[in-house]
Formats: structure tokens, C-alpha cells, sequence
């Protein structure tokens, strides 16, 4: 049987910014924020906020912090790292293949997938020895990745593309959550390789799309992680094998797809922030935008498998509703809207019954999920649906001053929210975030029209709490 329990030893931490109540036996947190009641006994297995498996009990309580996304793992065994082959796709980038596996250990296997480069890949000079595979014509880096997938005999394989150097510890530091039975794949933090090369690349530094976060997660659909780029994995050999590998018929969101199909089929994915790989970005301006552009074509592709994940805009049914009433700008409209908010608020205190203070507590989370709520569809108007922004602009004065205060502020605020040291300043940020919306949009919509399909472009509300 293939799902079987924590390992003893294996940890669990409760997220710092879960809230507990009632003595802890009731959590909210997680991604979406969902309430989880434990029996007291659980509760006491829990403690300070650390709970380690010792038995079968305390294994099926670590199960639920983490499925409910409560919990953290903190994993203590180790894989050893002589299990894992690295798989190198590449194509015409013989430099970067030198630069990598200057920093992969001599302990590991590597096959390098030579995908149809002009000129064949050599045998490097290495003191570990490196297999290369070669396609005599490009099938595409799902293909590659197949194949060095099918060639490796490892219980693991760690996937690295040719543009990326790896970090000290990256693969010991994703090893561990691999001791967990049902994680079928894990995914490091991925980096800027040179983060002051010019305006550019300072923004690519705060904002790459490959860059997920500082903060660790569980990869699900539909939550703040939802995938991971396949620039960098790290994965349970077999698990690929059983789900048919990369998609080969996908030559973009590839690693989406993938995700998605394992998630289907009862694996656990996770990010790791803590493990860090650096990634050669693009920073002139031409291939930087038109690999955005690339990037939005994938989503139509992506509806044709998984019509109900790939939506640009997913909404509790009544965030929408005070949204538009409070759009208005009429005191009847904005009455309407915190009714509206009453009203969600008095259907999330039925189900805080029990805890102290009910009231308070709903209008907290209430006030936040309008407030992220409002942050979706400000991105969504700015980036997924720029071009219907375009036309209400030029059809209404009142549309024309709410789009450039969602533009102006939501830029401001995600440059706050993804604030570095040595990045952009404010302005300059704000420009380039929104060509990054010009860019990916535009692919969005170019990729639903070749495929005549608006899947990919189609809001979705959800009509129930929670």
C-alpha cells in the first residue's frame, strides 16, 4: 500500500500565524484560512506548538496539521544524497552545463538531456561520471526531463535546469521532507543569479515569477503556492513514473500540470524556502518580455486538462458582491456593501460556536478575506484583464479614475509586500510591474484565442463560506 504513516521522529510546527483558541483545541490558519477543532488529546500532544511522531496516534494528528495546512514538517531523517541522480535539460547552453555542474558534488549521478542543440553536447570533465543522453531534433524539455527520468535508477531524482546554480545545502535541506511516504516532490527557493545587472534585474530580484516566497508551504491549487517552476525539483523517481512524467504534448506550464496530476492522484508537494537555487533571469528587455508573454500562453493548455484550477479570478460570491456595491461610490451602494459583510460575518460566527468571543473573531477574519478579496481583483483587473480594463477606461470617466487607483495602489502595495534591500524603488518598480501585467496578459489572452477557448479566462465564485 503506498500511503503509510509519519516516520517516528518526523515533527511537525504549527505556522506562526495560526491563531489558536479554546486551550488550542481549535486552529485557524492555513492556505485558504480554515478552521480545524481537535480532541483535547490531541490538543496536549501538541504542546508548545511542536508535535513529534512517536506512535500511531501522534502520527495520525501530525497527518491532519498538515494536510489542513495548520502545521509545518520538520522532517529528521534523512535520505541519503548518494539516492539522488540530477537530470539536466539543455539546449544550446553549453556555458551554463559548465557553470552547474561546477557546483553539483561529485557524490551524484548526473545525465545531461542534450535536446537537439546545434551543437551536440561533449562528455564534461568531470571526476563523477556524467551520462549524456541526445535528441537529434528538439522535442521540448518535458521530453527531456522523460528521458533522463527513465535513464536514472536512483530512488530520487533532482531536476536542474541549465540556467541555475545551486546553493549550498539545497538538496539536503529538501531531502528530508522526501521521508515523508506520501511527498512525491519538493521544490527550493529560486534566486536571482545576479541581482544588480540593471533596473531590470533588480525588479526580476523582488518579482520573478519563479521566486514563490520566503515563507514555506504545501503545494495545493487554488492556495498561495499552488505550483512550483521545474527550473529546480526535487522528486520521488517512481511517483513520476506512475503519473506518465511531464506532459510532452506542453511545451509551457509543464511543471503546472504536473503538480496538478500529482495532487490528483494523493501526493503531498511541498516548497522549501530554506533550500535556494539561483537562476540566470532574463533582463533585457525584449526576451524578459516575451518570455512573460510565453508564460501567459500556457493557461489555455492548462484549461484543457484542469478547466476548474486554471481560473485568473476565484471569489467567495459575497467578497464580489460588496465589491461592486462598494464600487459605486452611492451611500446606497455602500450600505449595501457592509450588509453584505454583516451578513458573512453572522454565516462564519455559526461556525466559531465555542470559541471565545465568536463576534470578534468573525469580523477579524471577515475583514481580512474582503481585504484579500479586493487584492485579487485589483490584480486580476491590472494583470488577467487588462484588456477589458482598456476599453471601460476609454468608455468611462469614474472606471478611468478606480483602474488607475487599483493600478497606482496595488503596485505600491505589492512592492512593499516583495521589498528587498538592494531593489527598485517604488516608481520604477510600479512601471515595470505593469508591463509584466501587459506582457503575461497579453499571452493569456493570445493563448485562450489559438486555442478558441475563454476556460482560461472565466471568473469563478464560490457561493458557500470557507
Amino acid at each position: 500500500m503506498r500511503h503509510d504513516r509519519l516516520p517516528d521522529g518526523f515533527g511537525v510546527r504549527i505556522d506562526p500565524r495560526v491563531r489558536a483558541f479554546s486551550g488550542g483545541r481549535i486552529l485557524i490558519g492555513g492556505s485558504p484560512a480554515r478552521l480545524l477543532r481537535l480532541a483535547p488529546e490531541a490538543a496536549a500532544m501538541i504542546g508548545d506548538g511542536y508535535l513529534e511522531v512517536t506512535d500511531q496516534r501522534s502520527a495520525t494528528v501530525a497527518r491532519r496539521l498538515l494536510d489542513s495546512g495548520v502545521g509545518n514538517p520538520r522532517p529528521r531523517l534523512l535520505p541519503s544524497p548518494e539516492q539522488v541522480t540530477v537530470v539536466v535539460p539543455l539546449r544550446d547552453n553549453a556555458a551554463g552545463l559548465d557553470r552547474l555542474l561546477a557546483g553539483i558534488s561529485e557524490h551524484h549521478r548526473v545525465i545531461v538531456v542534450d535536446d537537439g542543440s546545434a551543437e551536440p553536447v561533449r562528455d564534461p570533465e568531470r571526476r563523477a561520471p556524467v551520462t549524456v543522453l541526445r535528441h537529434d531534433r528538439a522535442l521540448g524539455p518535458s521530453a527531456a526531463r522523460n528521458a533522463g527520468l527513465r535513464a536514472a535508477t536512483t530512488d530520487y531524482v533532482a531536476f536542474l535546469d541549465s540556467d541555475v546554480v545551486p546553493r549550498t545545502g539545497w538538496l539536503e535541506v529538501m531531502l528530508g521532507h522526501l521521508s515523508d511516504p506520501e511527498v512525491a516532490l519538493v521544490a527550493p527557493r529560486i534566486v536571482a543569479l545576479d541581482p544588480r545587472a540593471n533596473a531590470l534585474a533588480r525588479y526580476e530580484h523582488s518579482r520573478s515569477s519563479l521566486d514563490l516566497g520566503r515563507r514555506e508551504a504545501a503545494v495545493r491549487s487554488n492556495t498561495v503556492v499552488s505550483y512550483v517552476p521545474s527550473a529546480a525539483l526535487l522528486v520521488r523517481r517512481q511517483a513520476l513514473l506512475d503519473a506518465g512524467g511531464f506532459d510532452e504534448d506542453m511545451r509551457v506550464a509543464e511543471d503546472v500540470d504536473l503538480c496538478w496530476r500529482l495532487e490528483r492522484a494523493g501526493w503531498r508537494l511541498r516548497y522549501e524556502p530554506a533550500a535556494r537555487v539561483a537562476h540566470d533571469h532574463r533582463v533585457t528587455f525584449r526576451s524578459w518580455f516575451a518570455r512573460r508573454r510565453y508564460y501567459g500562453t500556457g493557461a489555455a493548455p492548462l484549461a484543457e486538462r484542469h478547466a476548474e484550477l486554471v481560473s485568473p479570478l476565484t471569489l467567495p460570491a459575497w467578497t464580489l458582491l460588496a465589491a461592486v456595491l462598494f464600487g459605486t461610490g452611492t451611500r446606497l451602494g455602500a450600505a449595501g456593501g457592509i450588509g453584505t459583510l454583516f451578513a458573512a460575518g453572522l454565516r462564519l460566527r455559526r461556525a466559531l460556536t465555542g470559541l471565545d468571543n465568536p463576534n470578534r473573531i468573525a469580523a477579524i477574519y471577515v475583514t481580512r478575506g474582503f481585504a484579500a478579496g479586493l487584492w485579487r481583483i485589483a490584480s486580476a483587473v491590472c494583470r488577467h484583464y487588462w484588456p477589458v480594463t482598456l476599453l471601460a477606461v476609454l468608455a468611462s470617466r469614474r472606471i478611468r479614475r478606480v483602474a488607475l487607483l487599483l493600478a497606482v495602489g496595488e503596485g505600491l502595495v505589492d512592492w512593499y509586500t516583495h521589498y528587498q534591500r538592494d531593489g527598485l524603488d517604488p516608481v520604477r518598480y510600479l512601471g515595470f510591474k505593469r508591463l509584466d501585467d501587459i506582457a503575461y496578459g497579453s499571452g493569456l489572452w493570445l493563448g485562450a484565442y489559438r486555442a478558441r477557448s475563454a476556460a482560461a479566462l472565466t471568473p469563478v465564485l464560490r457561493f458557500r463560506m470557507g
